[in-house]
This record gives C-alpha cells, sequence and structure tokens, in this order.
C-alpha cells in the first residue's frame, strides 16, 4: 500500500486527538492575528556593526502566526529585540523567502547583519543564532526543540546574539530539559514543518520588514 502524506496526516491528528482525550493535550487551539509588516524591499547587507539581523521564513507572522507552545509570533518578535536592545544593540528584520530550514535562515541572517551575527527563528520555535563565517550547518547556539523554547528563552537567545555581535564569549543560553517533549510533540511538529514549507518561493530574494506595532 502506498502511503500518501494526505494520510500521514490523519494518523497524526488522530493520534493527538486521542492524546487529548487521555487528558495529555500538547497543543490547544489558539486564534493569534496576523501580523502587519511593511516590506522595505530586497534585503540588503548592513555596514552597521551594531545591529542584529533576524531572519523569519515566509510563513510567520502571516499564514502562521504562533509557535508550537501557542507563543504568539509577535511576542516571540518583542522578546528577541528586547534582548537585544538590552545589549545595546538593534535588531533588524528580514524574511527569508527561499527556504524554512532554520540554520540556513540563520546564515542568511548572519551575511545580511552588519555585525556578522544573525538569529533565525522559524514558525513552530526552533531557532538558531549564527555567525557569517561558518557554514549554514554549523552555528554558535541551536535550540532544535521547539517544545522547549519559550518566552524567555527568545529573549535571552536575542541577548545572547548581541553579545556575540559585540565579540564577547556569552554563556549558552539555558534550555529546560524534557525527555518527553520530542515524542509528545513530534506529529505536531511534522505537521507545523509540511505546512511551513508550503510558502516557501526558492526564486524570490530576501527582503527587509518594517513591523508595524
Amino acid at each position: 500500500m502506498q502511503i500518501s502524506e494526505a494520510m500521514v496526516k490523519q494518523v497524526i491528528l488522530e493520534v493527538l486527538q486521542q492524546m487529548q482525550t487521555n487528558g495529555k493535550a500538547v497543543h490547544q487551539e489558539v486564534q493569534v492575528p496576523p501580523l502587519s509588516f511593511n516590506e522595505l524591499g530586497t534585503a540588503k547587507p548592513g555596514t552597521d556593526r551594531n545591529e542584529v539581523v533576524i531572519g523569519l521564513p515566509p510563513a510567520f507572522g502571516k499564514a502562521m502566526t504562533k509557535t508550537i507552545l501557542n507563543i504568539p509570533h509577535n511576542e516571540v518578535l518583542k522578546e528577541i529585540m528586547a534582548g537585544i536592545e538590552e545589549e545595546g544593540l538593534k535588531a533588524r528584520l528580514v524574511r527569508v523567502n527561499k527556504t524554512a530550514d532554520v540554520g540556513f535562515i540563520g546564515h542568511e541572517a548572519a551575511k545580511l547583519s552588519g555585525s556578522g551575527v544573525g538569529i533565525g527563528t522559524i514558525c513552530r520555535g526552533t531557532s538558531v543564532i549564527h555567525q557569517k563565517d561558518l557554514a549554514p550547518l554549523q552555528n554558535l547556539e541551536l535550540f532544535p526543540q521547539c517544545p522547549l523554547v519559550e518566552r524567555e528563552t527568545f529573549r535571552a537567545i536575542g541577548r545572547n546574539a548581541a553579545k556575540y555581535a559585540k565579540g564577547d564569549r556569552p554563556t549558552p543560553v539555558p534550555v529546560r530539559n524534557d525527555p518527553m517533549a520530542r515524542p509528545r510533540y513530534q506529529g505536531l511538529a511534522a505537521l507545523l514543518h509540511n505546512k511551513e514549507t508550503q510558502y516557501v518561493k526558492p526564486d524570490m530574494p530576501s527582503m527587509e520588514l518594517a513591523l508595524q506595532r
């Protein structure tokens, strides 16, 4: 029997529904409105050494508006930007349209950043701090388990990225340990990944954004 993507989605949804029925809910449906962005044109490499670029995938804040933990995307950006500003630096937003891979988004952000340091954050919350002279699959800090990336984690990511941009060597951002996070959220993460990749535009350049608050 040939297994289609639709069949896989149905099985995952049934498993999630069963977990919720058994009192093990891992995700509640929370309605979050889309964010308002102004596109300022094709993103260019920055020259300001006091900036950190935050790279976002195509669906972030638009078709998808919250992380796997139901943290609204506006709060994600608020926390990351606040962390950067706490270190005396400023944030610049870029939408990386050609990929939904957090490593490549973070690397693109770093290459566009005047400081050479960037942050990649995808819709479900997986994040990375990157540096322009590293290979795309290398990084300064990686946060691969989106169910463990909470509000305070995003703020700390912003702080540490700014510290790297200033030439410091910060202590890596601590993340709580939960061995059950992966099995509990793996199915939902797969669904969110499939949705996110549908909005990738491989031939479209990265665009600089301004967030309307």
